[in-house]
């Protein structure tokens, strides 16, 4: 049995691809994967619709040129890219067929499948899950998720030093403000549906510190502890007095609160059968 997948989400430069590239070892070490940057759910969102199997044709061309323009990365990525675009053009078939339904929410859901393979334990990271959150919830019902989150003012700033090809990363603080604000809204919109046992709320500094390894073990089902002991903050917390836009300051309080060790109890992972 392959228990239910660990989906990392957070704001762009706020820790988690650190995160994830720590879990992808863990996850590989006990026979499983966990995906950094694999965005497949993304793309499937973006490319699979109901039109696309009215009309036979799933992309499957645009979504595998994607995948290696900007590649996933992490031990087993190969093996697991392997699988997804033997996935893919599965589907592809059975859509040009007609043999493939007409619910993308289904097919998407076979096609995660199959890219997971027999992986006891599988998840993935990519930032912009955030903006699809409704979708993850209907094609991957049982979901867990991890929510990393960080002092807005921090992610701003670490956005404008962000080096490369990236045209998305504002110019001003106040426009990274105003984007950190509006991709963390999201998270809360979506948690109230999600039952408290399935999400998980973690504060980048403590993650750290070392102060969330436990929780997170127990959430995943997989000691961390040897994996999480290296991560460091690259830069020091934000000055608690800077004055934030008020609904800024509302999104950070209410996620601050949702990161509080009480405000979830993590039931340990299903044991597998």
């Amino acid at each position: 049995m392959t228990i239910s997948p660990v989906i990392l989400l957070g704001g762009q430069r706020c820790g988690t691809t650190a995160l994830a590239y720590a879990m992808n070892l863990a996850f590989h070490d006990a026979g499983g994967h966990f995906t950094v940057n694999g965005k497949l759910p993304y793309l499937l969102h973006r490319w699979l619709g109901g039109q696309d199997l009215a009309d036979r044709h799933l992309r499957a061309d645009e979504i595998l040129h994607a995948l290696d323009r900007r590649p996933p990365d992490g031990a087993g990525v190969e093996q697991w890219r392997a699988r997804v675009e033997r996935s893919l053009r599965a589907a592809a078939r059975d859509v040009a067929e007609g043999a493939a339904g007409d619910d993308p929410v289904e097919l998407a859901r076979r096609i995660l499948g199959a890219a997971q393979g027999e992986s006891p334990y599988w998840g993935d990271k990519y930032n912009e899950y955030l903006l699809h959150l409704p979708w993850f919830g209907r094609v991957l019902p049982d979901a867990r998720y991890v929510m990393l989150v960080r002092h807005p003012v921090e992610a701003a700033r670490s956005m404008l030093r962000w080096k490369g090809d990236r045209p998305y990363v504002p110019l001003t603080e106040e426009a990274a403000l105003a984007k950190w604000t509006a991709w963390n809204r999201h998270w809360l919109a979506f948690a109230p549906g999600v039952p408290a046992e399935r999400r998980l709320v973690v504060e980048y500094h403590a993650l750290c510190r070392g102060e969330e390894t436990e929780r997170l073990s127990r959430f995943t089902g997989l000691d961390l502890t040897p994996y999480l002991a290296g991560l460091k903050p690259r830069s020091p917390a934000a000055d608690t007095g800077v004055v934030l836009p008020a609904d800024t300051r509302t999104v950070w309080e209410e996620l601050r609160a949702a990161a509080e060790p009480a405000a979830t109890a993590p039931a340990p992972a299903p044991a597998l059968t």
